[in-house]
């Protein structure tokens, strides 16, 4: 089995005339934290729809654990274990906290409407079990006590955590953050980043992130990867990323490049 968890190769993706995702190749090793940066429009969250099924590319190929992506349903992708979040939280707000992180579980459960209809003894024993993984990651992620409130009841930051709760639930290989920090104070986000890292350290899950807090993204990331117009622009360790021209003139143009060189000669 390969050393990559994920590898995407030449990956198109096309909206009308608009080439969000332009050749790109990538490639993800097992147990790293990583983070996708660019601009926005860069073709960071399609690359992250083109992994989870919500879009079909248009050519490439996306293997993930040695097994291709192509043509699958998202639930069948979460099923091979990929989960993720997204940019704006997306939680289901009228029901409790513990409900939501059961339903994260969905994907693996084996009980048909009909068991359920019967009361049949396997599809309480799959219940019961369903509700104890929920109190342990409800636990993990730090909400303990709060299993019984309304999700949209929960302080921004407690929703994020609850949001990756339920993605855990689903027994990910693969975890997906996008813009995990978004809207969050100093505080939560170094708690969140903290966080990140135990489900690496401890669960043995490998960790995608777009994030737009630099601090965050350099104080985390093994690898980072730069998209710009849907390309790969740069990619390497945090140190190296952040002094690239090329990275400095997508994000700021091309007077900050020139500015930057101006002080290097000085120095």
């Amino acid at each position: 089995m390969s050393d990559n968890i994920l590898e995407a190769h030449q990956v198109v993706k096309r909206f009308g005339g608009l080439l969000a995702t332009d050749h790109l190749d990538y490639e993800l090793p097992r147990g790293m934290i990583a983070s996708i940066i660019g601009p926005n429009g860069a073709g960071k969250t399609t690359f992250f729809n083109c992994l989870t099924g919500f879009y079909q590319i248009d050519e490439g190929t996306l293997d993930f654990n040695g097994s291709s992506l192509i043509g699958l349903e998202s639930y069948e992708i979460t099923q091979l274990g990929i989960s993720r979040t997204f940019q704006n939280i997306r939680l289901f707000n009228n029901m409790t906290v513990l409900e939501n992180i059961m339903v994260g579980q969905e994907p693996h459960l084996k009980s048909s409407w009909i068991g359920a209809l019967l009361g049949l003894p396997s599809v309480r024993r799959e219940e019961e079990a369903t509700e104890a993984r929920a109190r342990e990651l409800l636990d993990f992620v730090g909400l303990r006590g709060l299993g019984d409130q309304l999700a949209k009841n929960l302080p921004y930051g407690d929703q994020r955590r609850l949001e990756i709760a339920r993605a855990l639930g689903a027994k990910p290989k693969l975890l997906l953050l996008d813009e995990p920090t978004a809207g969050m104070n100093p505080r939560e986000t170094a708690q969140t980043t903290t966080f990140i890292k135990r489900l690496r350290d401890e669960l043995g899950i490998t960790i995608l992130m777009i994030e737009h807090d630099m601090k965050v993204v350099m104080g985390i990331s093994e690898k980072v990867t730069v998209l710009d117009y849907g390309r790969k622009i740069a990619e390497g360790l945090p140190q190296e990323i952040q002094s690239n021209p090329v990275v400095i003139e997508a994000y700021l143009g091309k007077g900050a490049t020139a500015a930057l060189m101006a002080q290097e000669k000085q120095a």
